[in-house]
């Protein structure tokens, strides 16, 4: 699927390329355009499958500390799908989703918000993520 996926979306949508950790195979995707991120949104929102969007911004220190957490988490809760979103390149969606802090990180199912975490929170991410997963 994720051949498939690349093929759809192009290399913006294929794992971070961008990343300092992405030496390591990063599960986490990262999407640069909002048509790109709009097709993956409604491909993803006719599944069960839990997605976890990280709201950050590339001068955001606090997000800086959770990118390798998500990395760590994307490794564990392989059932669940991350992406990471740059406020100032995708203002309308960040908007779309009312975030106002970074980060934040807005777990959705179907379509729909089930949770969010705003802030640095490790640990709340995690129970959450494990919470919404099934």
């Amino acid at each position: 699927m994720g051949s498939f996926l690349s093929s759809l979306l192009g290399s913006s949508g294929s794992p971070s390329e961008d990343s300092p950790s992405s030496s390591e195979s990063s599960r986490v995707l990262t999407f640069h355009s909002a048509p790109r991120w709009q097709l993956h949104f409604n491909s993803v929102k006719e599944t069960p499958k839990l997605m976890v969007i990280d709201f950050s911004a590339s001068w955001c220190g606090p997000c800086k500390f959770m990118e390798p957490v998500l990395n760590e988490m994307a490794a564990k809760f392989t059932e669940v799908e991350f992406v990471k979103l740059d406020v100032d390149e995708l203002p309308d969606v960040a908007q779309e989703f009312g975030v106002q802090a970074m980060p934040t990180f807005v777990l959705v199912k179907q379509g729909k918000e089930v949770d969010r975490v705003v802030g640095a929170q490790k640990n709340e991410l995690e129970k959450k993520v494990e919470k919404n997963k099934c």
